[in-house]
This record gives structure tokens, sequence and C-alpha cells, in this order.
């Protein structure tokens, strides 16, 4: 196992706004992110997993986005989208597994209607924790 990514931010939904809240720490058990208006919703969908190039690719695309824009809850500086469903990898000291990758909604098309496209295959991944922990900002990515 290698360092891979660093953790730049972190984010949560809250209920009735669909604006992200930055956060310093997260705190994640089985059923997704505590305090998130996702949580224990579906189990493949727990936790959105971003890198840095999605927003690189969105301003390459003339597409100026604040971090937290895409939905995600972790932003990483490298892309782990090359990862498999069912793998496993740590951030801090918590395990985490790929559920899926993830798939296009329509809340990218009411930021840009060019966006679903130039994102089609890299916005993140899906993860769920295989326990309970926290994630901090600043903590590596283990593969």
């Amino acid at each position: 196992m290698s360092i891979k990514a660093r953790v730049l931010s972190l984010f949560i939904s809250v209920n009735d706004e669909n604006k992200r809240v930055q956060k310093e720490k997260l705190e994640l058990d089985v059923n997704g992110v505590v305090d998130d208006k996702f949580y224990a919703k579906n189990p493949n969908r727990l936790i959105l997993i971003t890198s840095t190039d999605a927003y690189s690719m969105a301003k390459d695309s003339g597409i100026e986005l604040e971090y937290g824009s895409l939905g995600e809850n972790i932003l990483i500086d490298n892309n782990i989208n090359d990862l498999t469903i069912g793998s496993q990898f740590k951030i801090g000291d918590l395990v985490f597994e790929i559920t899926q990758n993830c798939t296009l909604c329509k809340g990218l098309s009411n930021i840009d209607p060019k966006l679903p496209d130039i994102l089609k295959y890299d916005r993140g991944i899906f993860a769920k924790a295989v326990g309970n922990g926290l994630v901090k900002t600043d903590d590596s990515v283990i593969i």
C-alpha cells in the first residue's frame, strides 16, 4: 500500500439546502456520513469522493466551480477513478470500499448544460465505510 492522494476538503449536504457545508472532519460509519442529508439512504451512494481532476476538466472547458459544487463529501488531490467496484482503500485509519462509479445527475446540468458530458466518466466514485471513524482534511488516501 502506498499514499496515492490527500484529502483537500470535506463537505456535507444539509436538509432543505442544495448548498454544501464545508467541514474540517467528517464522522463516518457503515451508513455513510453522519449528519449528511443522504445518511443511510442508498447503500451504493453513501459517500462521494471526487478529485481535483474533475474541477480541472470543467475549468479547461470554461466552467469555473467552487469545491463542493460537484456534490462530493470528500475532495482529494489525485484521481482514483481507475479503482474497480469492490476495491478497498484507506483514508486516514478508515477503510472504504468502492460501491459504484458516480453516475450523472440532473444537478450538474443546472450548473452548466455542458457539465454532464464533460464529467461523464470522471466526476468521482461512490464508496462506503467498512467501519466507523473520522476523516480529516489532509488525511492520506492509501491504496
